[in-house]
């Protein structure tokens, strides 16, 4: 995956042997088999803890409900809580109907903090409300008169659901962030569960953080909160550490697949990480109906993973081509033409794909023939782009290589394959498809951000070597900076609209746009993104990411 891995392509070697091929060495797995053997709970602990959470569940149910009659601050608190617990997928419509009665009430608050969160929890549920709501609070410099620090980072928060042309917003966010980093810096906060949120905050505000990550890190802060419930917080954990145990049966299963394929035997050059790319699609698509459909998805780009270490730095163009063709063909007799070291792992492709699509199939999936057209349609974004840099020669604009490297990202592909495993209809996958606003948005911010988190290492290595042409690279000749910094300012500012394109289609009527399922699916992914490419390529470093991956399937809570 060109977003996930790096799709900077060199020009090209010549046809030769493939002990005469140079290319990068990538650090080996840090799982091995670990997961044939590890699980986090004993199947009668298991079924233990889902009774529990059974009667838990419908107790808090009954709670939900019975806070439409609480006051304002609690009812937003109690959906912040469950949000941040991961605990809301339980809960979609009893709190849809709380934030629509919310919405319905209008503007009840009267402090910047409950104002802010209202705001936020409105928008993110996909419920418009005017910025004008802040307008009370800002005097007429333009200046926040609130300096609570709890409520400024309410309102830091608030303003990451920003539309284009929302100026108020816009100014709040850099008043609210220059007075969060002073308080840091100056340390005018004391150590304390604030301190730590202020921090986590500047780095990734909250509607950016991916849910399962969210809810591993907010159990442990929730728990040390005096406002607690502990009813929901013994909960959290509950579900949680079912959903871990699901997590662990699923990677046994493909741990096992991926040790019968033995690509790694035949493909030494690839990176070899199926685990991290299930940590990857379960940021996509959490929740327990969605199992096998993970496993889909982790197959399918797993594969995706290693055709791009293939046409990014293995094959020669020519090669490339040859395996395009193979593909669109989608028979074993193709292979003949291939390369030995393609021969195997297009064979190991076609009979995966094809009892993935059987199985689809056979659970009642009307659309299981996506599967194949979205991976030749991968394989063909890699090879127009692999063509394209081979052929061009003079410098591009960022927007025109966009136009390539938007498509080979396969942001795309990873959802619409999770539209294709959720049951959406071929209209819906075939919306996807055409690259609408907030998928194309998605797509760029996925490409650039891996472009600026990998591009002093892609420097480094083509040292000597015709210059990689990334996104990076045409934004420092298109405006001639000559400081690499300015060029990660200038792409940061194109990620911050594009992340308001995204919201901007999350509040369109919902007549006028998809279902929430797959809009989710759609920001989920563009988290997940942000989570891995943010600081450095954690996908292709597994160590960078080790310590996450263990919260999430090893580390008891």
């Amino acid at each position: 995956m060109a977003a996930s891995v790096e799709s900077h392509r060199r020009p090209h070697p010549p046809a030769m042997n493939d002990n005469q091929r140079s290319h990068r060495f990538h650090h080996p797995t840090v799982w091995g088999d670990f997961f044939l053997g590890f699980r986090p709970f004993s199947p009668a602990q298991c079924l233990s803890m889902k009774n529990k959470a059974e009667v838990m569940k419908e107790e808090l149910r009954a709670t939900i409900v019975d806070s439409g009659s609480v006051d304002l601050p609690r009812k937003l608190e109690l959906v912040d809580t469950l949000q941040r617990l991961g605990l809301d997928y339980h809960y979609g419509k009893e709190i849809n109907d709380l934030l629509c009665g919310i919405h319905d009430a209008g503007d009840e608050a009267r402090d910047l903090h409950t104002t802010a969160l209202r705001f936020y929890l409105l928008r993110k549920q996909g419920l418009n409300v005017s910025p004008d709501v802040f307008l009370k609070f800002i005097d007429d410099k333009g200046k926040i008169t609130c300096n609570d620090t709890r409520s400024l980072l309410c309102m830091y928060n608030a303003a990451h659901v920003r539309t284009h042309g929302e100026e108020t917003l816009s100014n709040a966010m850099a008043y609210t962030k220059g007075h969060l980093q002073c308080a840091v810096e100056q340390q005018t906060i004391p150590p304390s569960i604030l301190l730590d949120q202020v921090r986590r905050t500047l780095e990734t505000p909250i509607f950016r953080r991916p849910p399962r990550v969210e809810a591993r890190h907010f159990i442990s802060v929730y728990e040390r909160m005096s406002t607690r419930n502990d009813a929901i917080l013994e909960l959290a954990k509950l579900d949680f550490s079912i959903l871990q145990a699901l997590y662990c049966e699923e990677l046994r299963t493909l741990t096992l697949w991926w040790k019968e394929l033995q690509l790694q035997d035949h493909l030494s050059f690839a990176r070899d990480r199926m685990v991290e790319m299930h940590f990857w699609m379960l940021g996509v698509l959490f929740e327990p109906q969605y199992s096998y459909g993970r496993i889909v998805l982790t197959k399918f780009f797993t594969f995706i993973s290693i055709f791009d270490d293939i046409y990014d730095s293995y094959s020669t163009l020519e090669e490339s081509r040859l395996l395009t063709m193979a593909m669109e063909r989608w028979d074993e007799q193709a292979a003949e033409h291939l390369p030995g070291y393609m021969k195997f792992f297009y064979s190991k492709v076609l009979t995966t794909m094809k009892v993935i699509a059987k199985d689809l199939d056979s659970q009642g999936n009307k659309h299981a023939d996506y599967v194949k057209k979205l991976l030749i349609d991968a394989t063909k974004c890699y090879y127009n782009e692999a063509k394209w840099r081979e052929e061009s020669d003079t410098p591009v604009t960022v927007e025109e290589h966009l136009r390539f490297s938007v498509p080979s990202c396969c942001c795309m592909h990873v959802a619409c394959l999770a539209f294709v495993v959720i049951g959406a209809s071929g209209d819906a996958i075939e919306w996807g498809m055409t690259y609408p606003k907030i998928m194309r948005a998605s797509c760029v911010i996925g490409r650039v951000i891996n472009d600026v988190a990998s591009h002093e290492r892609e420097q480094e290595q083509c040292s000597g070597e015709r210059p990689v042409m990334s996104t990076v690279e045409a934004c420092l000749e298109e405006n001639k900076y000559t400081a690499k910094e300015d060029a990660y300012r200038k792409l940061s500012e194109l990620i911050e609209e594009s992340w308001m394109d995204i919201i901007e289609e999350l509040l369109k009527p919902a007549a006028a746009r998809p279902t929430t399922p797959l809009l989710e699916a759609v920001v989920n992914s563009t988290r997940m993104l942000d989570f891995l490419y943010k600081d450095q390529d954690t996908y292709t470093d597994p160590r960078a990411l080790k310590v996450v991956v263990d919260s999430i399937y090893v580390n008891s809570i």
